[in-house]
C-alpha cells in the first residue's frame, strides 16, 4: 500500500504552512478539531497514517464512529508515533435509526487536555436530530469548556439538513443552561450543509454572537477528482468564548490522491480552531 502522507498542508483562511510549523508548539495555545472519519471501526484504514493527521491537534472531536474498537485502535496507534500519550473518552451508546447507529468521540493529549465530565445527549423531545448532538466538559490550561459534536443527517433531501439546521440554537441553548457557570460552548461536527445555507440563519443571529469558525470558502469533503463541500464546522460564541484567538482552518492531507484517501483515511478533512488558554472568562 502506497503512502499518501508526504506533507500535510494546512489551510488557515488564507494562510498556508507545512507541518514544519511550530505552531502546535506555543504553551499557551492549544487546538481542537472536529473530524469526520468515516465509519471509524468498520472500514478499512490505514491507522498509522489517520493517526498521524490528528496528532497535529490536543483534542479531536471525531465523528461517525461506529464502534469503540476503532477509537481505540487509533489511540493506539497515536501513542505509537506520537511523542504524545493520548486517551479517549466515547458516548456511552450510539444513536441513529435502527438500522444505521454512530457513536460520537473525543481523543485528546494526556498531558494537556483534562476530561472533566460527559454532558451526555441533547433531550430531543421534538424529534429534531437524527442523531442527537453529544457534549462532554473539558479543561485546557485555563481555558474549560463544553465541546459538542453533530453528525447532520443527510437524507432524501436537503430540507432534512435544513431542518436540522434551523434546529441548533435549541442546542446551543440546552448545553449552555446546563452549567450556569460554564458558558464556553463549542458545536463540532459535520453538518452536512455549507454554513451559506439559511437554514443556520437562527443560530447565526443568535443573542449570544455565535459564529462560524471554518470560512465557507474552504472545502472540508473529499471528491473522487478534488475537494467538493463545505459541510464541517465549529461554532462559538464571541460573547463568552474571547478565548477563540481567530484562527482556524482544514489539514489537507489528501495531496491529490483523493480515491486513496476516501477509502483508506476518510471522505472529510479535519477542521480545527486555535484557542488562547491562558484566558477564562467564565
Amino acid at each position: 500500500m502506497k503512502s499518501i502522507f508526504l506533507t500535510i498542508f494546512i489551510s488557515i483562511y488564507f494562510i498556508s504552512f507545512s507541518n514544519d510549523s511550530p505552531y502546535s508548539q506555543k504553551d499557551n495555545t492549544a487546538y481542537i478539531s472536529s473530524f469526520n472519519v468515516l465509519r471509524l471501526g468498520q472500514n478499512q484504514k490505514n491507522y498509522t497514517e489517520l493517526a498521524s493527521i490528528v496528532s497535529e491537534f490536543d483534542i479531536i472531536g471525531l465523528i461517525e464512529v461506529l464502534n469503540k474498537n476503532g477509537v481505540a485502535k487509533l489511540v493506539d496507534n497515536m501513542n505509537k508515533i506520537s511523542k504524545e500519550k493520548w486517551n479517549y473518552h466515547i458516548a456511552s451508546y450510539p444513536v441513529g435509526t435502527r438500522k444505521y447507529k454512530e457513536y460520537y468521540a473525543y481523543v485528546y493529549k494526556i498531558n494537556k487536555v483534562k476530561f472533566i465530565k460527559s454532558r451526555g445527549y441533547f433531550k430531543d423531545k421534538n424529534n429534531d436530530f437524527i442523531r442527537e448532538p453529544y457534549g462532554a466538559d473539558f479543561k485546557i490550561n485555563n481555558f474549560d469548556f463544553t465541546f459538542i459534536l453533530l453528525h447532520s443527517i443527510y437524507g432524501k433531501r436537503k430540507s432534512f439538513r435544513v431542518a436540522e439546521a434551523e434546529a441548533l440554537p435549541k442546542v446551543y441553548e440546552y448545553f449552555q443552561n446546563l452549567d450556569k457557570k460554564e458558558n464556553d460552548i463549542l458545536i463540532g461536527g459535520d453538518f452536512n450543509l455549507s454554513v451559506r445555507n439559511e437554514g443556520f440563519k437562527s443560530l447565526l443571529s443568535h443573542r449570544d454572537n455565535v459564529i462560524n469558525c471554518i470560512s465557507p470558502n474552504l472545502k472540508t469533503t473529499i471528491g473522487t477528482k478534488k475537494l467538493a463541500n463545505q459541510y464541517d464546522n465549529i461554532f462559538v460564541s464571541k460573547k463568552y468564548t474571547k478565548e477563540y484567538n481567530n484562527i482556524s482552518g482544514t489539514i489537507d492531507y489528501t495531496n491529490g490522491n483523493y480515491e486513496y484517501c476516501r477509502k483508506y483515511i476518510s471522505d472529510h478533512l479535519p477542521i480545527f480552531i486555535e484557542v488562547n488558554t491562558d484566558l477564562d472568562d467564565d
